[in-house]
């Protein structure tokens, strides 16, 4: 939950913000200082970026592969479900037939 006050940027802004670390050759902290904005934003976006370019750390996901991962847990949390009210199902007309 972010307070009230928490600023929205838009993506625009955070790609210039990123472009200027990486052509400046200062430190996200400095960058940010200068922006007037959190050092920890910064460093999340830049990260973010670098990982959509696969340039992040190994084992850390782009934003396509991020959003397929959640579009799979849905719908695998959907096939669970369904496999539940089948396996219900099944054991109802067992029950029904056994009468």
């Amino acid at each position: 939950m972010g307070s009230k006050y928490t600023k929205r940027y838009t993506e625009e802004f955070k790609r210039d913000a990123i472009a200027l670390v990486d052509s400046s050759g200062k430190t996200v902290t400095a960058v940010a200082r200068e922006l007037g904005i959190s050092s920890e934003s910064l460093r999340g976006w830049y990260r973010k970026a670098k990982a959509d370019r696969s340039e992040g750390t190994s084992g850390e996901l782009s934003s396509a592969e991020r959003e397929e991962l959640k579009r799979l847990r849905r719908e695998n949390r959907v096939q669970q479900q369904t496999i539940e009210i089948l396996k219900k199902a099944t054991a109802f007309f067992v029950k029904e037939n056994d009468r």
